[in-house]
C-alpha cells in the first residue's frame, strides 16, 4: 500500500512572492542575445536597428518604465531606480547604439510621468502595446525651435536620435521666452536628414537632423507646461541614465578583454596587472552609478552633484578600460568587424558629453558649500 503521508513544505519549497523588479530585469538578461545579434547587423550596415527595438518590445522593456497608467510594472522608487539601472546597462553590453535609443524612450517615459495628463498617458498605452518607440530631442541649431502664433513648429532638431526611425520624439519648443515640450510625430522620412552622420562609433543611432517646421500644434500635444522640462533635480539628475547605459560598454569591453586573453597572456603579471585595473575602474563606476540612481530616482537633495560628478567617473573609467584593453589584447583589439573594436569605438564617441569638465566643477562647488559628513554619513 502506497503511503500517502504529506510532507510538509520546507520554506525553500515555497515559490517566493513576484517581484516586479526582478521579472524586468530577467526579460532584459533574456533579451540580450537578440539585441547583441541586431546591434552587429545594425552596425554592419549601417542602420536603425529595428530589429533591437523589436525584441525590446518582445521583451516588455519599452513599456516596462512607463507611468503605471501606461502599462508600467509597478515598481518602488528604489526599485525603479535598481531595476533601470540594470536594464540600461544589460541593453549597454548589448550595444550601444541600441542602448543609447532605449535610454532616449525611458526618458521620455519619465516625462509622460511627471507631466502628462490622464488622457495623454492613456494614449501612451496604446501606443506603447504597439511597439512604439519615443525619444528626446532637445539639442538644435540657431535659432531653434519655437511655436509660431499660428500654433505651429518652426526650426529643427540636431543630433536627432533615431530621426525619421523612432515614431515619436518629445521636442523642445519655445514660446514666450519659456521652453514648452511637444509631442511631435518623428518618422515623417522626408523630414530626416542623416547624411551628415558619417562618424566611426554609434553610427547605428541614426542621429541626424530633423526639420519640424509647418507641423501643426494640437493642445494635447503640448506635455506639461512652461518650463517643466528644466525643473531640478529631474533635468540635470537624469543624466545617471545614459551614464548607466556607458557602464555597460564599459562591463562589455571589460568582459571581451577577459575573453581575448590566452593562458600564456593570463600567466603574464602585467597583463593580470591592466585586467585588475580594468575591474577596478568597471566596479568603481557602477557603485557611482548605482548611487547616482537611486538618489536621482527619489529625488534627493544632492541628485544633481551626485549625476554630475558620476558622468565624470564613468568617462574615466571608460576611457581607462579602452586603453587598458588596447594594451593588453594588442592588434587583435583594432580588427574591423570585431565587438571589442566595435564597442571601443562606440564607447569613445558615446563618452563625448557636452562640457564634462564643467559637470565635474558644478559639482565640486556644491559640495563645497556644505558639510561632506553632516551629523552622520549623508554624502554616501
Amino acid at each position: 500500500m502506497r503511503d500517502m503521508t504529506v510532507t510538509p513544505l520546507r520554506r525553500t519549497d515555497r515559490r517566493p512572492a513576484a517581484d516586479p523588479a526582478a521579472e524586468v530585469v530577467e526579460r532584459a538578461k533574456r533579451s540580450a542575445a537578440a539585441l547583441d545579434r541586431a546591434g552587429r547587423d545594425a552596425d554592419a550596415a549601417p542602420s536603425f536597428p529595428r530589429d533591437g527595438v523589436e525584441a525590446l518590445h518582445e521583451a516588455g522593456l519599452l513599456t516596462a518604465f512607463a507611468p503605471r497608467e501606461s502599462g508600467g510594472a509597478a515598481l518602488t522608487k528604489a526599485q525603479r531606480a535598481d531595476a533601470l539601472m540594470d536594464a540600461l546597462r544589460i541593453v549597454g553590453r548589448a550595444d550601444l547604439s541600441l542602448g543609447r535609443i532605449f535610454e532616449g524612450h525611458v526618458n521620455a517615459l519619465a516625462l509622460f510621468d511627471w507631466y502628462g495628463s490622464a488622457a495623454q498617458k492613456a494614449e501612451l498605452a496604446t501606443r506603447l502595446v504597439e511597439g512604439r518607440v519615443y525619444g528626446v530631442w532637445a539639442t538644435e541649431p540657431a535659432p531653434g525651435v519655437r511655436i509660431t502664433v499660428d500654433d505651429a513648429l518652426e526650426g529643427a532638431k540636431s543630433f536627432a536620435t533615431g530621426a525619421g526611425e523612432i515614431d515619436y520624439a518629445i521636442v523642445t519648443a519655445a514660446r514666450d521666452e519659456t521652453r514648452r515640450l511637444v509631442i511631435a510625430p518623428a518618422k515623417d522620412a522626408p523630414r530626416a536628414d542623416v547624411s551628415g552622420w558619417t562618424v566611426r562609433g554609434m553610427r547605428a543611432t541614426m542621429s541626424g537632423r530633423y526639420d519640424l517646421s509647418g507641423l501643426a500644434v494640437a493642445p494635447d500635444m503640448l506635455l506639461g507646461g512652461p518650463g517643466d522640462y528644466d525643473l531640478e533635480p529631474r533635468f540635470t539628475g537624469g543624466a545617471w541614465r545614459f551614464a548607466a547605459v556607458q557602464l555597460g560598454g564599459v562591463e562589455r569591453i571589460l568582459t571581451l578583454m577577459r575573453e581575448a586573453l590566452n593562458k600564456a597572456a593570463r600567466e603574464d603579471p602585467l597583463v593580470r596587472s591592466q585586467f585588475g585595473a580594468a575591474v577596478v575602474a568597471a566596479r568603481s563606476a557602477y557603485l557611482w552609478v548605482r548611487e547616482a540612481g537611486l538618489r536621482s530616482e527619489s529625488e534627493a537633495p544632492d541628485a544633481n552633484s551626485f549625476a554630475l560628478m558620476t558622468r565624470g567617473v564613468v568617462e574615466r573609467a571608460g576611457l581607462d578600460v579602452i586603453e587598458l584593453a588596447s594594451r593588453a589584447v594588442g592588434t587583435r583589439a583594432f580588427f574591423t568587424g570585431g565587438d571589442l573594436d566595435r564597442f571601443c569605438r562606440d564607447l569613445g564617441l558615446y563618452l563625448r558629453q557636452a562640457a564634462p569638465d564643467h559637470a565635474r566643477d558644478r559639482a565640486a562647488a556644491a559640495w563645497l558649500e556644505r558639510d561632506c559628513w553632516g551629523a552622520g554619513d549623508e554624502l554616501w
